[in-house]
């Protein structure tokens, strides 16, 4: 990719992107950050990220784009009925790539991808895919780089830094599965 190219990059969270950003600058690559996770419950987690991200962007003097639609009810109503663990996070991931790939189309992005591709939790195979059909879809370029093997890097990067570090992946679903991880069997 050349770096006269702009690539908006989704953004869950600081801990995750902070690898992210050094790889795609090391490798003179033009981007954004985007801030779109209508998926993250409660309303002081949801700050709490937005806040940690926005302060690494202004550290680092990276530019961000925050689109600042909580849109919890909005979320929950996309994701229902599918509430267990695999379908509500395929939605889920659907939901904000999608958001990312029309905001990207609308303000002529010629790339984009996500910093979800950095962690091992999170359904690495399937956020591809969901990157390659909305790339197809919508005639915009998917940026593929598998961050994985710079996820624990990151995370320690993030401690040095003392930003902050949530402990669940984000929804409510996810918050109450944190406190009651014997109680859900998928």
């Amino acid at each position: 990719m050349e770096s006269n190219h702009k690539l908006l990059l989704h953004t869950c969270c600081a801990p995750c992107v902070l690898k992210c950003t050094e790889i795609l600058q090391e490798n003179n690559i033009d981007f954004v950050l985007y801030w779109f996770n209508p998926n993250i419950h409660p309303w002081t987690e949801y700050n709490s990220r937005k806040t940690n991200l926005i302060k690494l962007a202004k550290e680092q003097n990276i530019d961000y784009i925050v689109n600042d639609n909580y849109g919890l009810r909005e979320f929950i109503l996309k994701i229902s009925p599918d509430f267990e663990f695999k379908k509500r996070c395929v939605e889920c991931y659907k939901i904000r790539l999608e958001n990312t790939v029309l905001y990207a189309k609308e303000y002529n992005y010629e790339y984009f991808s996500t910093s979800l591709l950095i962690s091992p939790y999170q359904d690495h195979e399937f956020i591809k895919k969901t990157c390659e059909d909305l790339s197809q879809k919508y005639n915009i370029k998917f940026f593929y780089y598998d961050f994985r093997p710079y996820f624990r890097e990151g995370q320690q990067k993030a401690r040095e830094k003392n930003i902050y570090m949530q402990k669940y992946c984000g929804c409510i679903f996810s918050e109450e599965e944190r406190y009651n991880k014997n109680k859900f069997k998928y």
